[in-house]
């Protein structure tokens, strides 16, 4: 697209006030009042200020109580907009809907577009009165604003001041500073349609990294409506997926109301539906009264794009962006960027499932692999030991190496058991989530059980599964299965007690997790190794946590409890 070069205003000014060359010594003895309007007509690029600045120029230059400019729409019949001057607040919340165009002396300047002065604009044919709150007006002056050669708006004037009418000079100056506002406002909107377009490329760019991020696809999908909401400047934005009986459900909203749209699903036989689906896009001048739209959702919307995501032939969802009813419509402009928008956000949603695919299929190769090396290697040698123990067991003639290799060998019958199971998690889809911490936990409880010959009781307090982190949970599990082998080794127990507590607070004031073995067996003996104890001392203190003995659980303090703590979340 060409880029229309960015007038001068000194050669429009120089243009324009030679038509001033030989009229009368009033008018030219203004030209420096002129000068000094357009000079400030043409400071800044923001196009509503700009608007705004023209207004109450124009309203001193010719002694106008009254200033507004109407903004053409883009099909030439109405106003788009329309920004006013000397009009306060109030008296424009006591006017309420702003014109239109289509009707009475604004209409005639749309479709007209020749300057017009009148002294009496109530007593002009072609004026439709006043709505109630209106101020009363009487002297009137309009002229078109051109932009590019093309017709953008016309500057109106009322109310004379000092009760008099406009007067050929003022038509004069006012012509001149309309040719200044055009040149302006052409390099407002395009200062307006490059910020704008910069914008969506931002609003992509944030996008493709949410959805290309690996995050959670959900979280990804809202970034798409929070952009298109806020790029759109709508109501809201809405992301909308194929549902699984049909039709476009809701996955994601932007809006000050989300929750009462979420999940909601649109049936394919609604047209807008079938036109989305077929990779069409459907742009709706008021969603509350047209009549594809079948959703009650839309009785709170005015003008609406509905965007198919579709990229590659293939139609992914679409994307609503909705304005609140009585705003303006979307322009030509905002139209195909939301477009570019949604094509690229559909690009970067398959690429996210491409990626997503590939990192599935990576880690159910790794989990076929170990699950072959667990059936193939470990679980052999786990079998070949335990006939081996069974051969020596046969042979001793010692009562008590008989009994403990029999322990042994069904502990072993018990270790390949669960690697089975492990296999079996392996081989299975990813519907099921991994185990929790307090399954892993009891899992390791009821392991100790065949060895100890009774089953430890076990606590937990707080939750566990959702506050404590991966790192530290599998350190923690580490650290119970020494302090059971220990019990088991050493103590002598009738009893263990495991409490896992998950609200407790470090000596740092950090949130901590804290295990709990206790026992009512003979106790640490003096001299006695303390290479388990170490290691479990030396698991805490690489997380920042802690690990000692106290007293037991037997009567008076007999046994021993092993405590071991660490913080809920450690650095991974």
């Amino acid at each position: 697209m060409t880029v229309p070069e960015r007038q001068d205003p000194l050669d429009a000014a120089t243009r324009a006030t030679r038509s001033l060359q030989g009229l009368s010594t009033e008018l030219t003895a203004r030209v420096p009042q002129l000068l000094e309007a357009m000079r400030s007509v043409g400071t800044g690029l923001e196009l509503h200020s700009t608007l705004d600045r023209i207004c109450q120029t124009a309203a001193e230059l010719a002694g106008a109580r009254y200033a507004a400019i109407g903004v053409v729409d883009e099909e030439g019949s109405g106003l788009s907009d329309f920004v006013t001057h000397g009009v306060s607040d109030e008296v424009a919340e006591r006017i309420g809907r702003r014109p239109d165009g289509h009707a009475g002396l604004l209409g005639a300047l749309i479709h007209h577009p020749d300057p017009m002065r009148l002294a009496d604009l109530t007593k002009d044919p072609r004026a439709a009165g006043f709505p109630p709150g209106h101020p009363p007006m009487r002297t009137f002056l309009g002229v078109p604003i051109r932009v590019q050669g093309e017709i953008f708006g016309n500057l109106y004037l009322a109310e004379k001041s000092g009760g008099g009418v406009f007067t050929d000079y003022d038509l004069h100056m006012v012509r001149v500073l309309a040719t200044e506002a055009g040149i302006a406002i052409g390099n407002a909107r395009l200062y307006e349609a490059a910020r704008q377009r910069e914008r969506w490329i931002d609003g992509s760019v944030a996008v493709t990294t949410a959805l290309l991020s690996g995050g959670d696809a959900d979280d990804a999908l809202v970034v798409v409506a929070e952009q298109a909401r806020r790029l759109a400047d709508s109501a809201a934005g809405i992301v909308l997926l194929p549902a699984e009986e049909g039709g476009l459900e809701i996955v994601a909203v932007s809006c000050d109301h989300p929750a009462t749209s979420m999940g909601v699903v649109i049936p394919e036989d609604s047209p807008v539906v079938r036109e989305l689906l077929a990779g069409d896009a459907v742009f709706v001048a008021d969603a509350a009264t047209d009549p594809r739209m079948i959703s009650r959702l839309s009785e709170q919307y005015g003008p609406a794009m509905l965007l198919p995501l579709h990229s590659g032939g293939r139609v992914l969802g679409a994307l609503a962006t909705p304005r609140a009813r009585g705003a303006r419509p979307f322009t030509d402009a905002e139209r195909t960027l939301a477009t570019q928008f949604a094509s690229q956000a559909a690009l970067a949603l398959m690429m996210a499932d491409a990626q997503r695919d590939r990192e599935r299929l990576a880690v159910y190769e790794d989990r076929d692999r170990i699950a072959r090396d667990l059936h193939d290697l470990v679980i052999q040698r786990l079998f070949a030991t335990g006939m081996m123990l069974e051969s020596a067991q046969r042979k001793s003639v010692v009562p008590a190496v008989q009994d403990g290799v029999g322990k042994a060998v069904d502990e072993l019958d018990v270790t390949i058991q669960e690697i089975r199971t492990a296999i079996f998690a392996l081989q299975q889809g990813p519907a099921e989530a991994p185990s929790g911490l307090r399954t892993r936990v009891l899992r390791e409880i009821n392991m100790a059980a065949v060895p100890l010959g009774f089953t430890p009781a076990h606590r937990f307090v707080g939750a566990i599964d959702t506050t404590v982190g991966d790192l530290t949970g599998k350190n923690l599990i580490a650290a119970l299965r020494e302090a059971l082998s220990n019990a088991f080794r050493h103590a002598r127990a009738g009893r263990i007690e495991v409490v896992v507590d998950a609200t407790v607070t470090l000596a740092d004031g950090a949130p901590g997790v804290r295990l709990s073995v206790g026992d009512d067996g003979v106790g640490i003996p003096a001299g006695g190794r303390r290479s388990g104890l170490r290691n479990l001392a030396r698991r805490a203190e690489s997380l920042g946590g802690s690990s000692w003995c106290g007293p037991g659980i037997g009567e008076d303090g007999g046994g021993t409890t092993v405590v071991w703590q660490a913080p809920l979340r450690s650095p991974e």
